[in-house]
């Protein structure tokens, strides 16, 4: 498995928001990506998806990912884990939070996987 396969990607992005690089997490996105902030609710775009992730590193997390799996097909990857986030508000408030996320990867020319679609909360957007 090289630095570059899909599975390396969303570690990579999970190491940039426990350690609070807002730039580094956004870097392991598309420029058009979409990032489910919450169920109902879309950021696309880079401006957008940042805006999202500085919700999620706000909160100082602890994000670990507990299990996953990957499916390629050519240039299109699913990646699909179980997740857990411990982190603090800025109320100063515990938040626990947990899902099963579906992503999209796309393998971009230059050989490099970035998000194309990241849904941390799964099948929990199906109303």
């Amino acid at each position: 498995m090289t630095e570059l396969a899909p599975v390396n990607v969303v570690r990579n992005l999970m190491d940039a928001i426990n350690k609070g690089d807002l730039d580094r997490a956004l870097s392991y996105y598309e420029p058009d990506a979409v990032i489910v902030a919450q169920p109902g609710q879309l950021a696309q775009g880079t401006d957008a998806v940042r805006k999202a992730l500085e919700g999620f590193i706000s909160l100082k997390p602890s994000l670990q990912g507990q299990a996953h799996n990957v499916i390629e097909a050519k240039d299109i990857a699913l990646f699909c884990s179980k997740w857990n986030l411990v982190g603090t508000s800025p109320e100063g408030n515990r938040v626990e939070m947990s899902g099963i996320s579906s992503d999209v990867l796309r393998c971009q020319a230059d050989g490099r996987w970035l998000i194309a679609v990241d849904n941390p909360w799964g099948t929990s957007i199906v109303g």
